[in-house]
């Protein structure tokens, strides 16, 4: 081949090689800039994405509240089962506010105006459209009986439905969850007659129950012995902590080192106090039904005298400053070892027997203990009454589930009521608005049936009530006059009976029957 030749076969083999080459170069420049383009796209949409999950984040991390329904029900939430105050309730909800998606939180007033409409709302058997429910509770159910006092001349009568099959369904004691307050009235004063007037009216509504549960109150006892004389016959079951109670006063509050214990108990509380034994003070015990918890006192000096062992004491030592402030505690030792031998075998067959009720098995359980105490008079007593009650068990067909024989349940509603919401001044009218709601389980439809509760509804449950705190405004206004005390005074008190249509009437008065839906049934 010429050398002609030879150079044009390398000029056209370098011609298409550059062709190719540029074609490349030309492909991957624009794969490049799709390839740039495409990336760009995903990292935006990433991060976009990105923002979206830290929002959802945010949002799962808090718990708006979208609906008023929702905000009444947690304001009652707080105030019922956290047991909050009105005015620490507004104030949580302020701080929580912005994690809720609260534009406005409710004030003190407002929270106030919910509870008290949860009260009505539950009295007077609220539904939602539609509904039917089954009768109270109808496997039978136990009446509670008790009354307590307020400021002023006002006595609350409380009375509350207990699920006779309690032990059945629960584990456990009653707690305020497990019980319907079925009515709620305040009197001057309460007689066998007057609340047998208020019983009767509560049958009427609810029906008949299949016992009464009480303390040794003898008004109480004749409200039940006059329903029996009037065809409403139902047996009556006795508090097993009044009973015992009733047994340990009767043994010992006449004993000659009774009063002398408890002049010594003072005497130490005083000398222990604002020293360094100040942590060794007596627990406090109320005067009233004293004899309900003076087994912690005694308890208690018990082991207090057994940090004073025989022997000398080191001058200076602690033990020679316990020994200083006994006072005459120690001349008591033998008065609080025969308390405490009777008293801790009741109290062991109470926690038995409020625990699983009063049952054949419960029954063998205690009698073993009971064997236990010394005092013969206590012994045969309380085993009469585990035998009375046994049969009273056994007539309503509880023997095998188990009897409920205490009604702790209503006294700490009534300790709850006092001292929750309630302030500075216990208005017996006041406490007893707070009864109703302070009692069974909240739901939310309970906040719906609140939002259902009218203004003009609520003024004539609660517009007329007496209350103590306006009478000590009005007597101390600039203008006022101790003659505004009687005209507050005549106004009607509370009266809530279970399916009642409207307050301030009197007790003669039958409402219509509500039903009460029964979640109870296994």
């Amino acid at each position: 081949m010429s050398t002609y030749a030879k150079m044009r076969t390398r000029r056209d083999n370098w011609r298409r090689r550059t062709a190719e080459t540029k074609a490349d170069l030309r492909y991957q420049t624009k794969e490049k800039k799709r390839m740039k383009k495409e990336r760009d796209y995903y990292q935006e949409a990433l991060r976009k994405t990105n923002k979206e999950l830290d929002e959802l984040k945010r949002q799962k991390a808090t718990l708006p509240v979208r609906d008023k329904t929702s905000l009444v029900f947690l304001a009652l939430q707080l105030f019922v089962v956290a047991r909050i105050g009105f005015r620490a309730a507004s104030r949580v909800l302020a701080v929580f506010a912005p994690r809720l998606g609260l534009a406005k939180t409710p004030c003190t007033q407002t929270i106030i105006n919910w509870v008290t409409r949860l009260s009505i709302a539950r009295m007077t058997g609220y539904r939602s459209p539609g509904h039917s429910g089954a009768p109270l509770l109808s496997g039978g159910f136990i009446l509670l009986l008790d009354a307590s006092i307020g400021l002023g001349k006002g006595k609350i009568l409380t009375v509350l439905a207990l699920d006779a099959r309690h032990h059945l369904l629960n584990q456990g004691a009653p707690s305020l969850q497990q019980i319907i307050c079925v009515a709620v009235a305040v009197n001057d004063t309460w007689t066998g007659e007057s609340i047998a007037a208020l019983l009767r009216e509560v049958i009427a509504c609810i029906g008949k129950p299949v016992a009464y549960l009480k303390d040794g109150g003898t008004d109480l006892g004749k409200a039940v012995r006059l329903l029996s004389e009037q065809g409403s016959t139902s047996v009556s079951i006795d508090d097993i902590s009044h009973f015992v109670a009733n047994l340990l006063k009767h043994e010992f509050q006449n004993h000659a080192m009774f009063d002398v214990f408890l002049r010594a108990c003072g005497a130490v509380s005083r000398l222990f106090k604002q020293t360094i034994l100040a942590c060794l003070a007596p627990p406090k015990v109320s005067i009233k039904a004293r004899f309900m918890n003076l087994h912690r006192l005694l308890k208690w000096a018990a082991l207090l005298l057994e940090q004073s062992p025989r022997g000398r004491a080191a001058k200076g030592s602690l033990l020679q400053k316990l020994r200083d402030r006994l006072d005459q505690l120690p001349q008591c030792r033998r008065f609080i070892n025969d308390f405490l031998l009777n008293a801790e075998p009741l109290i062991e067959c109470q926690k038995i027997l409020k625990t699983q009720g009063l049952s054949q098995e419960s029954y063998d359980v205690c009698r073993p203990i009971v064997a236990t105490i010394p005092n013969r008079f206590i012994r045969i007593r309380f085993i009469s009454w585990l035998n009375k009650h046994l049969t009273i068990a056994q007539t309503l067909g509880l023997n095998e589930v188990g009897l409920p024989i205490s009604s702790d349940s209503i006294e700490s509603l009534f300790g709850v009521a006092k001292h929750h919401g309630t302030g500075e001044l216990k208005d017996a009218n006041r406490i007893a608005l707070r009864i109703p709601a302070l009692c069974g389980e909240l739901t939310r439809q309970d906040a719906e049936n609140v939002l259902r509760i009218t203004v003009e509804e609520q003024q004539q449950w609660v517009g007329s009530l007496p209350s103590l705190t306006r009478q000590r405004r009005d007597v101390f206004a600039r203008d006022g006059s101790l003659d505004n005390i009687q005209k507050n005074d005549a106004k009607h008190n509370v009266t809530f009976i279970a399916g009642s249509k409207s307050g301030q009437k009197g007790h003669n008065m039958l409402y219509k029957t509500v039903c009460y839906a029964n979640g109870g049934d296994p």
